[in-house]
């Protein structure tokens, strides 16, 4: 029952990397409930890019929260320079606000080639940010903040996953991320 093999690829990486590995302890309860929505941009430009992230963002705020509690934005095609992928985050980030979204949505960012600031590109800490394709992930604040209160030390998450993701390795992490986008999804 396969959408396409882009989202496949995603479905992969969300259930052995994010979930998996525990990079976020707050996936699992809506990847096991079905309610993570998964939606594969059709738009090959930053302006049609853009036109669909907006509408997604309108369709995810306007179904219930057991239908989807979070929104993963997948664009195969694109946004393959990570700077130009950057540039069109920070004016998706910006709209909220100006769309009466603040405190209701918060973005966060995934890319194939994502790199944090100082870092070096081969850090295989970069991983709890790299996904098989650019990504936006359209997260809805109210669950966030439940899961939340019941977590212990969520400023602690970061530093927990870089820790564990340079231990593993880049060449561990490299194959994980490559068995997925070769539809190792077992």
């Amino acid at each position: 029952m396969s959408d396409s093999p882009e989202l496949d690829a995603v479905r992969c990486w969300v259930g052995k990397t994010v979930v998996g590995l525990n990079l976020c302890p707050f996936a699992a309860a809506p990847m096991k409930g079905d309610r993570i929505r998964y939606r594969l941009c059709q738009a090959e430009n930053p302006e049609g890019i853009y036109r669909e992230l907006l509408e997604e963002m309108e369709l995810l705020v306007g179904m219930p929260e057991t239908i989807a509690e979070t929104s993963l934005f997948v664009v195969p095609r694109g946004l393959a320079e990570f700077v130009e992928y950057l540039d069109l985050f920070a004016t998706a980030e910006a709209v909220i606000p100006e769309a009466g979204l603040d405190g209701i949505l918060q973005l966060a960012s995934f890319h194939p080639d994502y790199c944090f600031e100082g870092a070096l590109p081969d850090d295989p800490a970069n991983y709890t940010n790299r996904s098989p394709y650019p990504m936006f992930h359209l997260i809805r604040e109210a669950p966030l903040a439940r899961a939340l209160e019941h977590y212990p030390d969520p400023e602690g998450i970061p530093e927990r996953n870089v820790a564990l993701l340079r231990e593993l390795g880049l060449s561990a992490m490299q194959q994980r991320l490559a068995a997925c986008l070769e539809g190792d999804t077992g």
